[in-house]
């Protein structure tokens, strides 16, 4: 009898062991793939406002990356990489950061444009969302990256109804990247001019409600939904992801500032595309004021 108790006891002890480490590598790819977030959001809103250095070229660049939902790790790194190295290219100043403190009056006016580089979740608090919103009204500038414009920002009603004009829904998957065709609605825009007409690119698909465009967003291009496969499939559910106008890059006027949301960049081979590059780099330029066409 004793011999079995001690028998159960140490099945007891593996089993409770193994569930333990189970347990652990779980959180631990959850961490190291950027999806810890979507299983516990964050609502942490930092306090402390970075350092900047006090010599930065002007006119200058915060490239935002702050995650409080899903983390793109590889994209956010190659993302920042493109940009500064537009940026040097440019002779613009450059400061990467994941903190929302800088949020600031005092720190804000030292930027003309704001990259939110998959920055999502609830980011940032009332007060540095404010800042952000005077900033922009009053002249700055802003660019939107992939997944700041995904399902997480509802949380922040003004962002949602004036720098991306509509409700995500979802994004492919299964497959999850696929190639597809983006086409230039408004190919004379400063932002897309120097683009051809039609090229292709390898990415993960978001698909909205509604496009912007019956909100007065200003369209500048599209993904042509016969070249891919615009579904949310996984077993014993499928969803349909057409929208017929299936825009990827618009603008829009608030106040006296310029905005502009690209759906691209969930992969960080995008960031190494010349097109891609080019469209970073003009719509920086664009939502600085340094080209005057637009608002």
């Amino acid at each position: 009898m004793a011999a079995r108790i001690s028998l159960f006891r140490r099945l007891v002890n593996f089993l409770f062991l193994t569930a333990l480490l189970l347990v652990v590598a779980g959180s631990a790819l959850l961490w190291y793939f950027g999806a810890w977030n979507i299983a516990f959001p964050s609502t942490r809103h930092d306090s402390r406002a970075p350092w900047v250095p006090a010599e930065m070229q002007s006119p200058a660049v915060l490239i935002f990356s702050k995650t409080n939902n899903y983390r793109h790790v590889e994209a956010i790194d190659a993302g920042r990489r493109a940009l500064t190295q537009i940026g040097q290219g440019q002779g613009w100043g450059t400061f990467a950061t994941d903190n929302g403190a800088i949020f600031n009056e005092r720190d804000l006016q030292r930027f003309d444009s704001v990259v939110f580089l998959n920055a999502n979740g609830d980011m940032l608090s009332p007060a540095q969302e404010r800042a952000f919103q005077d900033w922009l009204t009053t002249g700055g500038g802003w660019v939107g990256i992939h997944a700041a414009g995904d399902y997480s920002h509802t949380d922040w009603p003004w962002y949602q109804q004036n720098l991306i004009g509509t409700k995500f829904m979802a994004s492919t998957f299964g497959p999850q990247r696929q190639r597809a065709t983006i086409v230039m609605a408004s190919p004379d825009h400063p932002v897309v001019q120097r683009l051809p007409n039609v090229w292709a690119v390898i990415e993960e698909w978001y698909s909205w409600e509604e496009s912007p465009r019956s909100k007065g967003f200003n369209i500048l291009a599209v993904v042509d939904e016969e070249s891919y496969l615009p579904k949310f499939k996984i077993p014993g559910y499928e969803k349909d992801l057409h929208m017929d106008d299936h825009p990827v890059v618009w603008t829009n006027c608030v106040g006296a500032g310029r905005t502009l949301y690209s759906a691209l960049g969930h992969s960080a081979a995008t960031f190494d595309r010349p097109e891609y590059r080019i469209l970073l780099e003009d719509a920086i330029r664009w939502t600085m004021g340094v080209d005057e066409d637009g608002c």
